[in-house]
């Protein structure tokens, strides 16, 4: 015997559970499944029509949650003998209503349902609308022996209609598969847009362009390096949009306001989460501009520079200025003008090796006080070994400061009051400068790989951070310093 899940007793079950007939005549069915996975509108519509099985039913024991498999519903509670498509929630034979037992839910009819489908034969002209329900009326509950037979006589007609797709049945399966096709292709374009780690997967260009950095590993090596110092309490944004954020403002010198349209938080945040990130880059990644050992520099040097000076050239100097913001108060502003660019600059000083990695980064100075100023005050001397090589440009006259350390600096010969050069001077110059070149190649690849350098600076990073003896522009540059050593160097090819 199944369980008997309506208030009448149901026959006994002489076959399979799935609908087929049995030797009485009576069909049983399954309590309808709440179908999750097939969309919202699926989900919603099987959750409703699950829930009515079990208002009809009515039984204690049985919960939206706790149904047997072997409960289930008999033939004799519908019109047609049998369960509704689960998608024609306006047929009677939706919810079994038909000798429940009790008065809770009353007997549906079939006239008003065979009306609809009259009335929407003849608007569309479609003979694949289901053929309406012919129904005397209500079954007796007392003559079980003429439902038997009334279910045999229209068994037929079922049969055909189970082979007819409803019309309205068909274009709701439709749309509602076009708009599951249309929700899984918006959120495939939704998560490239949305700059996150998955939007960055297998395209290491759209990294490059972004951060300036040449594949999506590294990006994730800094992350996780700076993942444990990162702020992360009351943040709009994950730590990888936190520095990415931070790297687009770097590589593309993108306004505040843009980046918080393009991550859609405030401007503050954007703000706030750039000084953060830059303070937590400058103290992690700071080490990346190292000055070498020389005998690490020995083992690299590159044959050019063996050939000219033997393997004593220790770092390649030069100078690079940023433009800034015209500083309200006069001495910060006499002190900050640039002769050479006509405009208010921060100096710094750059050193590099023979293999074109930055070693040294000094902080900023006004644009108006000499190279020569800059290189004996910025620490660059306490680095020198006795026998080392300086090659630096005609504007370092730093022969005297270098020869305290017992270092030599090479810069190229003056005329000094002579027509030319002898050809000593002009092979040597010439030398030089060959060499003397890459340090103008690789500031021309921090500034290009990094264009917020070359923008005018607000007033605002050239303050002296709070605590601090350097500014915000000073982090920037030696954070720019260093994710340009992570980069392949522009003076030796691999």
């Amino acid at each position: 015997m199944v369980k008997a899940c309506c208030v009448i007793n149901c026959h006994t079950r002489t076959h399979d559970r799935h609908g087929k007939r049995i030797s009485n005549g009576v069909r049983f069915f399954s309590f309808p499944a709440w179908k999750q996975h097939l969309g919202s509108q699926v989900s919603e519509l099987t959750k409703r029509r699950r829930m009515a099985w079990l208002a009809a039913v009515r039984r204690k024991t049985i919960t939206f949650n706790n149904i047997s498999r072997n409960t289930l519903v008999c033939s004799r509670h519908f019109h047609k003998g049998k369960p509704a498509y689960e998608m024609l929630e306006c047929d009677p034979d939706w919810v079994p209503s038909l000798h429940l037992g009790h008065k809770e839910v009353k007997a549906t009819h079939s006239g008003r349902f065979n009306r609809s489908i009259r009335r929407l034969q003849a608007v569309t002209g479609d003979n694949a609308a289901p053929a309406p329900l012919h129904v005397a009326g209500q079954m007796d509950e007392t003559a079980t022996a003429n439902d038997a037979s009334q279910m045999d006589d229209t068994g037929s007609n079922n049969n055909v209609a189970e082979q007819q797709e409803c019309h309205l049945c068909s274009c709701r399966r439709g749309e509602i598969n076009r708009l599951l096709e249309e929700n899984r292709r918006l959120k495939e374009e939704l998560a490239q847009k949305r700059m996150d780690e998955d939007s960055f997967k297998d395209d290491d260009a759209k990294v490059k362009y972004y951060t300036g950095l040449p594949c999506l590993a590294l990006l994730m090596g800094v992350l996780t390096q700076l993942l444990p110092c990162l702020p992360q309490t009351g943040r709009k944004l994950s730590p990888f949009q936190m520095l990415l954020s931070t790297l687009m403002r770097l590589r593309l010198n993108l306004p505040i306001q843009h980046i918080a349209y393009l991550f859609s938080v405030d401007r503050k945040t954007v703000s706030t989460t750039f000084r953060d990130t830059i303070g937590t880059m400058f103290r992690h990644l700071k080490p990346l501009v190292h000055w070498p050992e020389r005998h690490c520099l020995h083992a690299t040097m590159p044959h050019q520079f063996v050939e000219a000076f033997g393997n004593r050239v220790a770092v390649i100097v030069d100078c690079f200025e940023i433009r800034i913001e015209r500083a309200s108060n006069l001495k910060a502003r006499a002190q900050t003008f640039s002769h050479y660019k006509h405009h208010h600059t921060l100096k710094y000083l750059i050193g590099i090796t023979p293999r074109g990695s930055i070693s040294f980064i000094s902080q900023g100075w006004g644009g108006r006080v000499s190279d020569k100023h800059v290189t004996e005050n910025s620490g660059l001397l306490n680095k020198l070994l006795p026998g080392d090589l300086v090659l630096a440009d005609r504007g370092f006259d730093i022969r005297d400061s270098v020869g305290l350390v017992c270092a030599e600096v090479k810069i190229p010969a003056f005329t000094r009051g002579r027509s030319q050069l002898d050809a000593k001077d002009v092979e040597e110059t010439r030398r030089i400068a060959h060499l003397r070149v890459h340090v103008e190649r690789v500031i021309g690849c921090v500034r290009t790989k990094y264009t917020i350098l070359n923008g005018i600076v607000p007033v605002s990073m050239v303050l002296p951070c709070q605590g601090e003896d350097m500014t915000f522009l000073d982090k920037i540059v030696t954070v720019c310093c260093a994710l340009t050593n992570m980069c392949p160097s522009v003076v030796m090819k691999p």
